[in-house]
């Protein structure tokens, strides 16, 4: 629908402008005649009527930043007088749109134009969608003004028919902006004006409805927490007055867990979940189960050393020194902390404290056999290191909850041994001691050695998370040393996780220092001696070492040491023992007894054991370290018939595959050995390894059971003061095995004097003490042509072949 405009004849008005305001036609206005424009615009119209006796008139014109707008109100001066304030004032009414046109003068200081007035036209009668929109105007400004409390202008709108005069109307609207309600002066066509209005007051609504919701919400938030407030302070009052009848008024303080957590310094997301234990245990009751569950968790998290590091002695000389004043030998695990010191200080340095999240942290696996001084040294680690220093036994260890905790809806649940010893060390950088990680078990109850992986992973273990707790908890700047006896023991997975050292036993010097300086000064003080009533000659400590014990640590070399000083002390006590008094080795028969291991270098000629063809030394690792290994040989009657090889002493698949290799080497090559290999053919041979009831396996006793079956054939003895080790091949070859230090450790603890290893073990050489390399003659071979020349000795008289 279209309206039709026609303009009267141009009128001529004084300008009346309106800063920032507008007014539309219907609309009765006060306006301040203390502005310049306002009266001077006034004053001229009244001028103007005065001699016709009409109302003055005048036009009102929107003014934003000093820009007229192109349409404006005509109004007429109603009453001139004084507002409520007091201030000089007029009322004007707005009658209708005045298109302007160009300037012209006039009488007075006012600004006069030359307009005209723009006369709408609304069909009759109105079209259907003409009174929708206006139902819809009239409804929606109903709303506004009832939720407004404006009743009696209601009745009012509701009234008002026109649809130019209720388009118009809006002026009235405070919520419109100045450029809204000038759209709306400009706009000439009433529906289209009806239909802006109606825009503009339906979006109003809608705001103000989401507005409403908004501020309902927040005020049942401020509702909620007030009325929370009160019912925890009427709470607190109950429980306290229950307490004073009950006899407990001092447990309200103790029991304040909000307080604690609050006043303790941890992390953000560790008081996080903290504080939402302790709503939890504000809503439950004095007698419900999972109270105490709640206040054993709260606990802990409170008691562990969230934020608490102890600060690492840099001194690198005073921790080299702390670590060789407190174990003798076993260089290379004192030159890898002094390598971990020397980074961590560069890195504290440069400010590289922390990377990635992570700290410098270390996981050391040390393996060696028992006595060596594995567990004693992590202690020392951490003296040298200013650290805490806690132990945690793994042996027998086959719950994974043991490591991870226990999930909190099991009754007695506990955090895991990790957490417990980060809690016992008050610190968040100990030195932790993994005691026997290779006696791990697995069940049915898990694997705790999986549940280690993630403990030793320095990618992992700085957001390691416990069963119990459930909140990460940063291990990456503890320092982990597992301790082991046996490497093929620890899973693979685990053992990749952690830098081996390995501690392959001590020399005989170096038992000797450690007993003069550590366990003669410890053995002295549990007997309730002084350290000048009972010396221990240092031929005596070799001859302990040497023959009463053998070893690779020195535990039972300890043992006998106390033995010998209980021995002295009771003689003293009984009266027999003068004291002071000096122990030499030619004393130690009549206080401990015999010696327990003679060297067979030691022992008469005719009462070796490869005083016989047949009977070879070889060298082999145990879990006790390194040891020397006897293997027979002999040949079955042939009127037994019972040919074919059998082989006894509890030996592994490696082995026996071992001793089929080394006989076949000898049945294809004993022409060019001169080795009366015929016999192999129709009698029994029989390879037996002494001490049947330890197992025995590894792939290191090739050469050795092949001297033991040449010496058998030729009836040539092996030498007594060699010893072998070294896998064959069916070409003849000697292979490379591993384990080189402790059997050549073994070896010279034995007495022996000549040692036959792998050509490609020489470069293992490098790690055997030069103690013992002086006093062994080592001959690296790569052939067993070679190793028999070594080993066998001269046939100068021919020897019967033992059956």
């Amino acid at each position: 629908m279209a309206a039709d405009f026609t303009a009267h004849s141009p009128l001529t008005l004084p300008v009346l402008p309106l800063d920032d305001e507008v007014v539309l036609p219907g609309m009765v206005v006060p306006l301040d005649l203390s502005d310049t424009d306002v009266r001077a615009a006034v004053e001229a119209a009244q001028a103007a009527a005065r001699p016709s006796g009409n109302k003055p008139k005048v036009l009102l014109v929107p003014r934003v930043d000093g820009t007229y707008a192109a349409t404006g109100v005509l109004g007429t001066v109603e009453q001139v007088g004084r507002l409520s304030d007091g201030d000089p004032g007029a009322l004007i009414r707005g009658v209708g749109r005045v298109r302007i046109g160009a300037g012209t003068t006039g009488p007075g200081a006012a600004l006069w134009v030359e307009g005209a007035v723009v006369e709408e036209t609304v069909p009759d009668p109105l079209p259907g969608a003409v009174t929708e929109l206006a139902k819809e105007y009239k409804a929606l400004a109903t709303d506004w003004l009832k939720k407004r409390g404006a009743w009696q202008v209601v009745d009012r709108v509701q009234q008002i028919e026109g649809i130019s005069q209720l388009a118009d109307n809006s002026g009235y609207s405070p919520f419109l902006t100045t450029a809204q309600k000038i759209e709306l002066l400009e706009t000439t066509d009433p529906v289209a004006r009806l239909k802006l209005a109606t825009e503009q007051l339906r979006d109003h609504l809608a705001e103000q409805d989401v507005a409403e919701s908004i501020a309902k919400d927040v005020q049942e938030g401020v509702d909620k927490q007030q009325r929370e407030f009160l019912l925890r302070r009427q709470l607190d009052a109950v429980r306290k007055e229950l307490r004073e009848l009950n006899g407990q008024e001092g447990e309200d303080e103790s029991d304040d867990y909000r307080a604690r957590v609050e006043a303790a310094d941890l992390p953000e997301k560790v008081r996080e979940a903290a504080l939402k234990e302790v709503e939890k245990l504000e809503r439950a009751s004095d007698q419900s189960p999972e109270g105490s569950w709640i206040r054993t968790w709260l606990d802990t998290v409170l008691e562990l050393p969230w934020n608490e590091r102890t600060e690492d002695a840099y001194d690198i000389q005073g921790a080299k020194a702390t670590l060789d004043a407190e174990h003798a030998g076993l260089q290379d695990v004192k030159e890898r902390i002094t390598e971990y010191l020397a980074v961590r200080k560069r890195r504290a340095e440069r400010g590289l404290g922390v990377v990635g999240g992570r700290r410098g942290g270390a996981v050391l696996a040390l393996v060696g056999p028992p006595g060596v001084g594995k567990t004693s040294l992590g202690e020392s680690v951490a003296h040298a290191m200013g650290r805490k220093f806690v132990r945690v036994a793994l042996g027998g260890v086959r719950d994974e909850a043991e490591i991870r905790g226990h999930r909190r809806t099991y009754v007695g649940a506990l955090p895991g041994r990790i957490v417990r010893a980060i809690k016992e060390a008050g610190s968040m950088n100990p030195v932790v001691l993994l005691d026997e990680i290779d006696k791990v078990g697995s069940d049915f109850r898990g694997d705790p050695a999986a549940a280690l992986l993630e403990v030793l992973d320095p990618a992992q273990n700085h957001t390691f998370r416990d069963h119990y707790l459930e909140v990460e908890l940063d291990l990456s700047d503890v320092v982990f040393l597992a301790t082991a006896n046996v490497l093929e023991a620890i899973p693979e997975a685990l053992l990749d996780r952690m830098e081996l050292v390995r501690l392959d036993g001590y020399t005989e010097d170096e038992k000797i220092v450690i007993a003069r300086d550590h366990l003669v000064p410890r053995q002295l003080e549990r007997a309730g001696l002084e350290a000048g009533e009972v010396t221990l000659d240092d031929s005596a400590l070799r001859k302990l070492a040497g023959e009463y014990t053998r070893e690779a640590g020195v535990r039972n070399l300890e043992r006998s040491i106390a033995r010998l000083l209980r021995k002295v002390a009771a003689q003293h006590e009984l009266g027999d023992r003068e004291l002071p008094f000096t122990v030499t080795d030619g004393e130690l028969r009549g206080l401990i007894g015999r010696p327990h291991h003679v060297p067979e270098s030691a022992q008469d000629p005719a009462e070796r054991r490869t005083a016989v063809p047949g009977v070879a030394t070889g060298l082999a690792v145990t879990g006790a370290g390194g040891d020397v290994l006897f293997v027979e040989a002999s040949l079955a009657d042939p009127e037994t018939g019972a040919a074919g090889l059998t082989l006894t002493g509890q030996l592994g698949d490696v082995m026996k595959e071992s001793a089929q290799i080394a006989l076949s080497f000898l049945r294809s090559h004993g022409a060019e050995l001169e080795l009366p290999v015929a016999d192999l053919k129709d009698r029994g041979v029989h390879i037996h390894f002494p001490a049947g009831a330890v197992p025995k396996d590894g792939p290191s006793a090739g050469i050795t059971m092949t001297t033991a079956l040449a010496s058998l054939l030729s009836g040539r003895q092996v030498r007594t003061d060699v010893a072998m080790t070294g896998e064959v091949s069916l070409t003849g070859r000697v292979l490379p095995i591993g384990g080189v230090k402790q059997k050549l450790l073994a070896a010279h603890r034995a007495g022996i004097t000549t040692v036959v290893i792998p050509k490609r073990n020489e470069a293992d050489l490098d790690d055997v003490p030069a103690e013992i390399l002086d006093k062994l003659e080592v001959h690296p071979v790569t052939d067993v042509r070679q190793v028999l020349e070594l080993a066998l000795s001269p046939a100068e008289v021919p020897v019967a072949a033992t059956a």
